[in-house]
């Protein structure tokens, strides 16, 4: 015979009460994460759709591109890259998920670190930044797709 279903009716009063109280404590930590409405998105400045600047010839002058909008699970992610004369000068995320104040909280953090990681390697190969998987890659996508309009 199992041994909660001997005459011990206090233990499984005992085990179902543990068991109660530890799914009402850990229950408000498994809140699921909800995807950003379609107007949650930070706005894209109107400026620029496409490559701006520059002064006519390959590698000289200063472009600004703004490279494809990726579908993340959190969100949308959009770039805009400044290249002059071969170089990465400056990368702005234009779009990104703020739906909620934790995709807020991550693009605080995350947006500056991608931000360096790019200008420091010249390239969309950076690597990400822990606790923002998804908003890296959009970013990563979205910069190279920016860097090859460049023709960078």
């Amino acid at each position: 015979m199992h041994a909660l279903k001997r005459n011990r009716p206090l233990r499984r009063v005992m085990l179902a009460s543990a068991a109660t109280v530890s799914v009402m404590v850990l229950l408000p930590a498994l809140k699921p994460h909800t995807a950003p409405a379609t107007g949650s998105v930070a706005p894209a400045p109107s400026a620029s759709a496409g490559a701006t600047g520059g002064s006519g010839s390959g590698g000289t002058g200063t472009r600004t591109v703004t490279g494809d909008t990726v579908p993340t699970r959190w969100g949308p992610v959009q770039v805009r890259v400044t290249v002059e004369g071969g170089r990465i000068t400056d990368v702005t995320a234009v779009r990104y998920p703020t739906g909620n104040p934790r995709d807020r909280e991550i693009a605080g953090y995350a947006l500056p670190e991608l931000r360096r990681e790019a200008l420091a390697a010249q390239s969309a190969r950076s690597g990400t930044v822990s606790g923002a998987t998804y908003t890296s890659q959009g970013y990563q996508r979205s910069l190279r797709s920016a860097l090859d309009s460049a023709g960078v």
